[in-house]
Parts: C-alpha cells; structure tokens; sequence
C-alpha cells in the first residue's frame, strides 16, 4: 500500500504526492544536503536550506529559486481535520468571567503589553480569591469592568488586541 503525502509550497500551492512517485525519482545526492534531480528530461540543482523534521517544515533551493515546503501524511491530516494540531493552539482573544464573582482587582491598563501567565485581575467567586492570568503574549486591547464590579458567568472581562 502506497502511503500517500499532501505538500503545501509557499503557502500557496498544494499537491498529492504518493511514496511510489517519490521512489521513482532520479536523485542523486552530490553533497551533504545538495542534490542533483533528473525529472521528466529536466535538470535541477536541490539544496536543503533548513529543515525542522518536528514542524515537516522546509526550505528547498531548487535552481537558485527558494521554496517553502511543508509536508502532511495522512496522521497529521486526521488529526488537523480533528482540530488537534501539534505544537498548535487557538489563540485566545478575551477573557469572560467562569464563574459569577466580584471583581477585587485589576493590574492591567488599556495598551499594555503583557506575557503568557502575568496576572490580570482577581475575581472573588465563593469566598475564595482566584486571580485570572494572561493564557498568551498581547497587548490589552479593552477592559469592560471596573473594580468593584459584579460579573456574571462568561461576562466579557478583558480583550486582547492583535
């Protein structure tokens, strides 16, 4: 059974690309990461300019033309399709309230940069302080509540600018 590869090429052009094709092709290799290609009569000079085989991402120099390569088996097809990817996370926008509470605190302002896990405000939920980090690296686009404030579950607390 022919395992079968989907290639994006600079973001832009995609194909389907089968083992038994790719065993097929006239290869030699001149050097450490150079490579000489005899395709349909055709001549190429290949040069792997950077690889990282955890990503399958790569950058090809075929002809002195640079190409950005990525390549997808089936695995990671499935598992992109499940909204799944590796090394991959949604990026979160806002902040909502998780629960009802009373706003205690809020240590940021409007514009202001801050890291993944820096503090953002202190909500008090059943008696118990739980202070609300940051899940990402952004800049503070909006602030809907004031200290003091009474918040409702999924309450719209802070929003993230690009």
């Amino acid at each position: 059974m022919s395992q079968s590869y989907k290639v994006n090429v600079n973001k832009t052009f995609d194909f389907d690309i089968t083992s038994k094709e790719i065993s097929m092709l006239d290869v030699i290799e001149i050097s450490q990461n150079h490579f000489h290609v005899l395709q349909e009569n055709s001549s190429y000079t290949c040069e792997i300019i950077a690889s990282d085989f955890n990503s399958k991402t790569y950058k090809v120099k075929i002809n002195n033309n640079s190409y950005n390569i990525n390549i997808f088996n089936d695995l990671d097809i499935l598992i992109k399709d499940m909204g799944f990817e590796v090394g991959a996370s949604k990026k979160v926008n806002d902040i909502k309230a998780p629960m009802p509470g009373l706003i205690l605190d809020i240590n940021v302002k409007v514009g202001q940069e801050v890291k993944e896990d820096d503090a953002l405000l202190v909500l008090e939920a059943m008696k118990m302080e739980n202070v609300l980090t940051s899940p990402r690296d952004g800049i503070i686009k909006s602030i809907s509540v004031n200290k003091g404030d009474a918040v409702e579950k999924n309450q719209l607390l802070i929003e993230f600018g690009a």
